[in-house]
């Protein structure tokens, strides 16, 4: 049986939680392999609307075991609050387990992702202010606390201790704001432990009994590909890997384990925050992609931010499958180009009298392209109750398999709306 990694292969928000919500039916283990709570995935299903932000999305079927690995950042505080919401609506997270090597966001790593935010005035991220970057910087730096770490007394006196003191520095001296309190904050955390108890565990023998049994693996990314920290529009990225590479890392399968990469992509493009958007548009086609008014807005699941929004981007859709191997496309939110009645994807950019066929590395020449529009005639008719792909518009079946010629990939899953019931399988993707 295989393992799949599904990521996002544009600026995130590409509807990756409908998706692992749907296709968690067909795994037996569905793993979290990155980001923290600035990630968040709506799904639409027959208990309703859920908005996950660390939990796992194939937490909804009782027979799925769920694991957040060791290359997320949680925050234990949201982690409870999402634990409780689930089971008050009657949704089990017994088989929910949490690796006791992912790494702890404390107080200070908010305060100061908030802080230096603020401090970058004009050149500002865009950052979700969650404690994230300043996390992930400490795991690097070797400073950070581990979810194993709140299981022991002593460990997290003596880590916390060392590390407070660095931090109130920082934020006394650098930023004239308050100091946190060793002994306020080693109290809740110590009882953050306590509660999560249950869950905090050594994941790599539950997740290479299921491989070595074959068991259907699921790993589930947060953010996309354009916001790696390595390879996306950088400094405009989040602070782990969010890509294939970061799904074997973060959870700890090698990488000659794992058996297809399905890349998830909007039949548009969006971005929340700042940063460089070549097909950005605003006016009634803006409006019209937003879709606002409606249940399905595009509105940030974590920030609440409105996404901005443009044209598909063939041209970063195909860089981020280069770098990710994406063999599969899922396309998303068809439907919201229903009734649009002319179409455009950008096969290439022009930079003075140069076309190019990849994105330039700096931001500051990314932001200087104009894109080169191909027109594709749209369609009148409402697709959101079809389910099969010969019965899709002649016009959305044109569009959908030029998108699929300019990424490289073949097409696996077309979705017309928020319900799982409102997905196209078009082929064997797992």
């Amino acid at each position: 049986m295989p393992v799949v990694a599904l990521i996002g292969a544009q600026w995130g928000d590409e509807g990756k939680g409908h998706l692992v919500d749907l296709l968690a039916a067909r795994a037996r283990l569905v793993i979290r392999y990155g980001g923290g709570n600035n990630a968040g995935h709506t799904v639409v299903n027959h208990l309703g609307t859920f908005k996950l932000h660390l939990v796992p999305s194939g937490i909804f079927d009782p027979g799925i075991v769920n694991v957040i690995g060791p290359g997320v950042v949680i925050n234990p505080e949201v982690l409870i609050k999402e634990i409780e919401d689930l089971e008050a609506r009657g949704v089990s997270t017994t088989k929910l387990f949490v690796s006791d090597r992912a790494h702890v966001i404390m107080p200070y790593h908010i305060q100061l992702d908030q802080l230096q935010e603020e401090a970058r005035g004009e050149g500002r991220i865009g950052t979700t202010g969650r404690g994230i970057g300043p996390a992930y910087a400490d795991k690097m730096s070797r400073s950070g606390i581990r979810m194993g770490d709140l299981l022991h007394e002593e460990t997290l006196l003596n880590r916390l201790r060392t590390v407070l003191e660095e931090k109130n520095r920082m934020l006394t001296k650098l930023y004239n704001a308050r100091p946190l309190s060793l002994h306020d904050t080693y109290m809740t955390y110590l009882e953050y432990g306590r509660r999560l108890a249950n869950h905090i565990t050594d994941v790599h023998p539950i997740i290479h009994r299921a491989l070595d049994k074959d068991l259907p693996v699921l790993l589930e990314g947060a953010q996309g590909a354009l916001l790696d920290i390595d390879h996306g529009t950088y400094p405009f990225v989040t602070s782990s890997p969010p890509g294939a590479a970061g799904a074997c890392q973060g959870s700890g399968i090698g990488p000659t384990r794992i058996n297809s990469v399905i890349g998830v992509v909007k039949a548009y493009t969006t971005r929340v925050g700042e940063g460089p958007f070549p097909t950005e548009v605003d006016g009634p086609v803006a409006d019209a992609l937003r879709q606002i008014g409606t249940p399905w807005a595009e509105v940030g699941t974590t920030t609440g931010r409105l996404r901005r929004v443009g044209w598909f981007d063939g041209v970063m859709a195909r860089y981020a499958a280069q770098v990710n191997g994406i063999d599969t496309l899922a396309i998303t939110k068809l439907d919201v180009l229903d009734g649009i009645e002319t179409l455009k994807i950008c096969t290439g950019y022009k930079l003075n009298d140069t076309i190019l066929e990849y994105p330039p590395t700096t931001t500051a020449i990314l932001s200087q392209v104009e894109p080169i529009y191909e027109e594709m005639p749209g369609w009148s008719e409402s697709t959101r109750n079809v389910r099969r792909f010969a019965d899709l518009p002649d016009a959305a079946q044109a569009y959908v398999a030029r998108i699929c010629q300019l990424v490289g990939a073949r097409l696996g899953i077309i979705s017309v709306g928020p319900g799982r019931e409102q997905t196209i399988m078009v082929a064997d993707v797992f």
